[in-house]
């Protein structure tokens, strides 16, 4: 963990001399001109007014803060061995325990050298996290991954009182964790009205960003309705507040003084912040509270798809007529989506009759569905539109992993490419592909790699190198590659031309 404090590289008279000149450029040339230029400073000082239209943040952390907590979590938690497993031992989120990463990391190289491992071990784990009280009678709002593996926890407020915490309980979909303590006539948050924030508007986090407890960062809202991978159920918001471990189940609060998210996940290659933070729409929180509170559990609707963004590239490669709507990159074997007939490389352009335009619209329009609701989609299928019906899933139900198309190509592509072998399909747990064995031009600029899977082009399924030599040839000035590297599936948009 980094705790050194870097002192500003500018002196404290350059930061000076850059303030008063910021005020005068911001205050404007008329009051200056009022003073004769003669005057002296001694005789005629010059009082810069008070800047106008700043956020009053300061009010509003001083009345808000006291209902924000620290939370303090010790447990096991299981850390895989295994160096290409998927990350359920939650090392990758804003406040995850200081040592499960190194560990996770130094446990799979041990396994690597010398084998002898299990898959997983138990780890012992101190977390120290933040979340805020929505009801006087104790109720606190956090993150899932927060108290993952919890055998403790102790919450802290303000006024130095703590209190041990029974997890009421926690959602792994949305990273939402309800927790209760014993007390009565707790200070409490104002939770903004379901509404989509506006980009650009002023949001700031309290939290315990390092164990600092009550800490304020401030930024504004970068972009809304962001889809992430292996979250493309929660419709983030995303930031640019200063998040680090220990902000995690804190509040994002907007200059109303409402609670408009829950700091929840940080981009970051340091594992520190970087200037991109994902808060969960309070909205969603509230909901998944909501069906905590009052059956013990949550139940999502699942329509078994995974998505992603479409670019111009895409579209033409689509033929559509914008680049709108949500990419089905894999489908479910079994599950709702295959059942009314979607496939990969569909486009969703509304539920409902309510348009789809990113694809993180999609996961807010399904956000409060349950297993059973029926909605209507329309979708662009091979270069027609054509409307579906949809029974929705439970999430809770287990489905396979659907066996997605093929793709491939040489000449134009710069893909040099053979038939997987059946150990090959096998372990990328599909029935088609091709491998990709060399790399240049137009696929090498796009990012393709030696050792991809191409799974389809355009949507088509692919079985053979001859057939996506002709989907090519089929092609006008573009083509959508369906790539797959490890588990994670994506189209890639290469022009030809």
């Amino acid at each position: 963990m980094q705790r050194e404090l870097n002192p500003h590289p500018h002196s404290g008279v350059a930061i000076a001399v850059a303030f008063a000149m910021a005020i005068a450029g911001y205050c404007g040339q008329s009051q200056a001109q009022t003073v004769p230029r003669a005057a002296s400073a001694a005789s005629n000082p010059v009082v810069a007014p008070a800047l106008s239209g700043l956020p009053d943040i300061a009010s509003i952390a001083a009345r808000l803060g006291p209902a924000v907590v620290n939370i303090s979590v010790s447990g096991t938690r299981e850390i895989s061995t295994v160096a290409d497993a998927s990350s359920d031992d939650d090392g990758d989120d804003a406040s995850g325990p200081q040592d499960v990463d190194p560990m996770r990391d130094f446990l799979r190289r041990f396994q690597q050298q010398f084998g002898g491992l299990p898959p997983k071990i138990s780890v012992p784990i101190q977390v120290q996290a933040s979340g805020f009280i929505v009801r006087p009678d104790g109720i606190i709002l956090t993150n899932a991954h927060v108290v993952n593996g919890a055998q403790d926890v102790v919450v802290k407020l303000t006024d130095r009182r703590e209190f041990r915490a029974k997890v009421l309980g926690a959602d792994s979909v949305t990273d939402v964790a309800v927790l209760k303590i014993d007390a009565r006539d707790l200070p409490v948050v104002v939770l903004a009205a379901p509404q989509v924030p506006r980009v650009g508007e002023w949001v700031f986090a309290i939290g315990s960003p390092f164990g600092f407890e009550n800490t304020v960062t401030a930024g504004v809202i970068s972009a809304t309705r962001r889809s992430l991978p292996g979250d493309s159920s929660v419709p983030f918001i995303q930031t640019d507040v200063a998040v680090n471990p220990g902000n995690s189940g804190g509040p994002l609060i907007n200059l109303r003084g409402e609670v408009v998210g829950i700091n929840s996940q940080i981009y970051t290659r340091s594992g520190g912040y970087e200037g991109l933070s994902f808060a969960i729409p309070v909205d969603v929180a509230e909901h998944i509270e909501q069906q905590i509170l009052s059956t013990g559990k949550v139940r999502h609707a699942k329509l078994g798809i995974a998505v992603q963004e479409i670019n111009q590239t895409l579209a033409e490669a689509f033929k559509l007529a914008k680049p709108a709507g949500a990419l089905i990159t894999s489908v479910e074997k079994g599950g709702a989506a295959e059942h009314a007939g979607l496939e990969s490389g569909d486009v969703v352009l509304a539920v409902d009759g309510r348009a789809v335009d990113l694809s993180g619209d999609l996961p807010v329009m399904l956000a409060f569905a349950q297993p059973g609701d029926e909605i209507d989609l329309d979708v662009w299928h091979h270069g027609a539109g054509r409307a579906l019906h949809v029974r929705l899933d439970d999430s809770a139900r287990p489905v396979r992993t659907a066996a997605v198309a093929a793709p491939a190509s040489k000449g134009p592509l710069g893909l040099a490419l053979r038939p997987l072998q059946p150990e090959e399909r096998r372990d990328a747990g599909i029935s088609f592909g091709l491998m990709v064995e060399g790399v240049s031009g137009a696929a090498a600029r796009a990012g393709v790699q030696p050792g991809d899977v191409l799974l389809a082009i355009d949507g088509h399924s692919l079985t053979s190198v001859d057939q996506a030599s002709a989907a090519v040839a089929s092609s006008d000035t573009s083509v959508a590659l369906l790539v797959q590297r490890g588990d994670m599936k994506t189209y890639v948009p290469l022009r030809l031309k």
